[in-house]
Formats: C-alpha cells, sequence, structure tokens
C-alpha cells in the first residue's frame, strides 16, 4: 500500500447524499491526496425544492446535477460518475412506478455498471449506504444493495469477464448516523422549541447503529467548513427548513464536524476500531 495510490470510491443515490454523510470524509481524503471518486445513480429530479426561483420540477435534475458539480469541486473530488437513472422519489410516491427510477432497474444492469467501475478504478475502500439507507429512501436502500453485490461481483473471476481483470477491494463501509448522532440533534432542536418530527424516519434506521457498532468515527472538524460549503451547494434542498439550517451554525457544524462507518467486508473483529478507512492498508 505504501507505493500505491490509494482510491476511495463512494456510491450514492443522489446530488447532496454524499456531502451529507461523508462530506468532510472525502474532502480530508482529497486533501490528503487520495483519489476520491463519486458515482451517484441518479440526479435527484423527485427532491424538494427550497426555493421557487432555484428551479421547477422539469429542470430540477438539471439544477441538482450542476449543485452536485459545485459540491465535488468544493470537497476535491476528482470524478463524478452518474449511473443515469432517475429519481425514484419517497415510498408510496407516483415516481415509484416510473420505468426509468432506480428502483425499477433491472439489478443486474446497475451491478455491470458498478463492477466495471471498481475494475477500472481499483479502489481500496467503497463506501455506501447502510441496509436502512439512513432513513429507508427506496433509493438509497437499493443502490446500497446493488453496490454490495457488485463489490463482491468485481473480485469473482467467474462473474462479467467482459468487464476486466476482477479486483478484491479491501474494505468496505457503510456510512451511518448512530444512535449517539440522533439524540444530540433531539436534544438540540427541542431546546429550541423546534419540532422534532423530521428525525422519526432517521431515528428507525439508528436504532440498528448503537456505538459500540462503529467501526471508524472520524474528526472531520478540519474539513467541516468545506463540508459546509459543499452543503451550500446543494440550494435546492440546503434550504431555510432543513434541520440543520434550523440550529445555530456553530452548532450544526460541530454535528457534522464527527462522520461514522460500519465495516461491512471483511467480517469485523469484535470491539473492532479504526482510526480511518485506510488504517494499516
Amino acid at each position: 500500500m505504501d507505493n500505491e495510490k490509494k482510491q476511495l470510491l463512494a456510491v450514492f443515490a443522489h446530488p447532496d447524499d454524499e456531502t451529507f454523510g461523508t462530506g468532510g470524509t472525502l474532502a480530508r481524503y482529497a486533501s490528503n491526496g487520495t483519489e476520491v471518486t463519486l458515482v451517484c445513480a441518479t440526479r435527484g429530479e423527485a427532491g424538494e425544492i427550497a426555493d421557487p426561483a432555484l428551479a421547477t420540477p422539469e429542470n430540477l435534475g438539471q439544477v441538482r446535477e450542476a449543485e452536485l458539480e459545485c459540491a465535488a469541486r468544493q470537497m476535491g473530488v476528482q470524478e463524478i460518475l452518474l449511473l443515469d437513472y432517475r429519481d425514484s422519489g419517497m415510498a408510496g410516491t407516483a415516481e415509484n412506478d416510473d420505468p426509468r427510477a432506480l428502483v425499477n432497474a433491472p439489478a443486474k444492469q446497475v451491478v455491470q455498471q458498478i463492477v466495471a467501475i471498481i475494475r477500472r478504478l481499483r479502489p481500496q475502500v467503497v463506501v455506501t449506504f447502510d441496509p436502512q439507507g439512513v432513513y429507508g429512501h427506496p433509493d438509497h436502500i437499493a443502490i446500497h444493495r446493488h453496490t454490495v453485490t457488485a463489490f463482491h461481483a468485481a473480485a469473482d473471476p467467474t462473474r462479467f469477464p467482459e468487464l476486466g481483470a476482477p479486483w478484491q477491494a479491501e474494505r468496505l463501509f457503510y456510512s451511518i448516523v448512530p444512535r449517539s448522532m440522533l439524540r444530540t440533534m433531539r436534544d438540540w432542536l427541542a431546546s429550541m422549541g423546534e419540532d422534532t418530527r423530521d428525525l422519526e424516519g432517521f431515528e428507525q434506521a439508528a436504532a440498528q447503529w448503537p456505538d459500540e457498532k462503529i467501526h471508524v468515527s472520524l474528526d472531520v472538524s478540519e474539513a467541516v467548513d468545506t463540508k459546509w460549503s459543499a452543503l451550500s451547494c446543494h440550494q435546492t434542498q440546503f434550504g431555510p427548513d432543513n434541520l440543520f439550517r434550523r440550529m445555530p451554525e456553530n452548532v450544526a457544524k460541530q454535528i457534522l464536524s464527527q462522520e461514522h462507518f460500519a465495516l461491512a467486508w471483511p467480517a469485523p473483529k469484535p470491539q473492532l476500531q479504526l482510526e480511518e478507512l485506510f488504517a494499516g492498508l
């Protein structure tokens, strides 16, 4: 590893996914010379529009792609790879039925795309969502499932041999929101008299992640201003009603200064704690 270029591959579903959960991590590694590549499955066409002056439902995908490019520049991401599926929307919405939606894409097709990327880039570390997709968004769950399958398929010489030589990445991590972080957010919002109901979906997923299941907790305070700038690129999503915008900025940055990961592969030993994603590689 000493003479090998470090490669970090992050695979998410929508523009802004990469920044909220891993923006400090991506910026930190990019700043130390690691090649950071971001795969984004959709353009977020079914997302929010915080201000009608920013976008329309018809051009939101185009606007969010530009926001993603802005955020990636802030963080130092070397390459963005769009898989070109459509945002499936929240569970139970009409967008779920769109044949172009990620949730309706043939699994083999999506997996092949990600396998080809892994074999071309040969990353040591791959990061994606946890099985609950942070708060249960159908696209988050879908890209989690496809990425995990592709991670293992990329290392199997019998799978997709036409896509190049097999590559075994050394670690697969899930980006997670642990219980303790959600408790901190709830306490701050409640202390300011803010409605905390928006946290309910996150808390259901966070229940799966007590602190003892966290394998890496990165202090990204040195990159938190960069992360905040990247979040601010996502203007359509990071409006005044966003949970972090409803806190004092210094409090929001304090919470955002910690990013958490669970090691999914190889199977972690009990009580495993790593200083960072590449520790020991």
